[in-house]
């Protein structure tokens, strides 16, 4: 038998249980679990919270029956942006464990996405247990035709599969309207290869994080909202520019040169995206949150130094490719990579340095030492 009182934890992660039945978390307490379970259960009968939910019940009252001193609550994040739904469960997981005084907690779980948040859990509490819950189906609901027509209907997977899709077809329908359908495939395949590569590296959680951020500017009133809103349209020309320099020096000499034909145009336009947002970022960070100051003030020498050496190194690539568009000689190319070189590590030297200075600069003024000078 557990020492004082251990909650029963159920998490719908992805926040089903208010997406389809209107419930707000956290829920706490038995009977309050059913309703939602019914809620659930009246809105998407074939939604495994509901299993889950009544699973927590259930080990609510065999717990209970032993004599231990336990409660259940169920938790949800949010349908459509999990790194905010992961930080809205530690916030109601903390207040359940402030209303509740639990030592202890058994997660139950409806499949391994929900379990991403055990280290949240153990974070704020000792997990004495998981128990996943399985749902067992009638062989002929596991078809083929049955799984995609589930998978399709939610709106996640179906960003993830229809979209990319959508707009490979739109690519090859447009490549072959401008006549160059020899570019299309390229487009795709780069697109596609791109979209794989955020996925893998979770790189969606990270412009959905950006947009949060930007949500975020605006109903606080910073100035960063403006910057970014700016840095978007920078980017959306630079992708513009980017695609009409693939097209004007295309040649079939493999991915790389593809590449650097797309980033001759784009990268200055990229690069003053990128400018753009730090600097928002570093007026809010001076105006708001000093002490990060150190943090964010070398982002802008980084871009600068990286989007130099890039411009450089694509000239010098495809000057040496004997495009015979391309305004740039190979004496030129070389000239342009070697000083693109220097000026990128003299910016990147200068932001480091210029890194140190702050940082020394809000030690000081966070010792209460008056307001200090920039001195080596």
């Amino acid at each position: 038998m557990a020492d004082g009182t251990t909650l029963i934890l159920c998490v719908d992660r992805d926040d089903d249980l208010g997406f389809k039945a209107n419930v707000k978390s956290p829920v706490v307490g038995r009977e309050a679990c059913l309703d939602a379970a019914e809620a659930l259960g009246l809105a998407d009968p074939e939604d495994s919270d509901v299993n889950a939910i009544f699973q927590a019940v259930k080990t609510y009252d065999t717990l209970t029956e032993k004599g231990e001193q336990v409660e259940v609550a169920l938790l949800t994040g949010d349908h459509m942006q999990m790194l905010e739904g992961d930080r809205k469960i530690a916030a109601e997981l903390r207040e359940v464990v402030d209303s509740t005084g639990a030592e202890s907690c058994i997660l139950i779980s409806d499949g391994a996405e929900d379990e991403y948040i055990l280290p949240i859990v153990q974070s704020r509490m000792m997990v004495s247990g998981v128990q996943r819950v399985i749902v067992s189906q009638m062989p002929n609901l596991e078809g083929t035709y049955y799984i995609i027509k589930k998978l399709l209907d939610d709106p996640k997977v179906s960003r993830m599969v229809l979209i990319p899709l959508g707009l490979a077809m739109l690519i090859y329908a447009t490549a072959y309207l401008i006549g160059r359908p020899e570019g299309a495939t390229f487009i795709v395949v780069g697109a596609l290869g791109l979209y794989l590569l955020f996925k893998g590296l979770g790189m969606d959680e990270f412009f959905s994080y950006s947009l949060s951020s930007l949500q975020t500017a605006l109903h606080r009133g910073r100035i960063t909202f403006v910057f970014y809103i700016a840095a978007i349209l920078f980017v959306i020309v630079g992708i513009i520019i980017g695609l009409n320099s693939y097209l004007a020096y295309y040649i079939e000499e493999g991915f790389l040169l593809h590449f650097l034909t797309f980033a001759f145009g784009a990268i200055g336009w990229f690069t003053a995206a990128g400018l753009t947002a730090s600097l928002g970022k570093i007026i809010d960070v001076y105006l708001h949150e000093i002490v990060d100051l150190g943090k964010v003030i070398v982002l802008p020498f980084f871009i600068g130094a990286i989007g130099i050496i890039v411009y450089g190194i694509s000239i010098y690539m495809l000057s040496i490719s004997r495009i015979e568009e391309f305004p740039f000689g190979e004496i030129v190319g070389i000239e342009y990579a070697v000083y693109s070189m220097i000026a990128g590590l003299f910016i990147a030297f200068v932001g480091v340095y210029v890194q140190s200075l702050v940082n020394r600069w809000i030690e000081k003024k966070g010792n209460g030492s008056g307001e200090p000078t920039f001195t080596s």
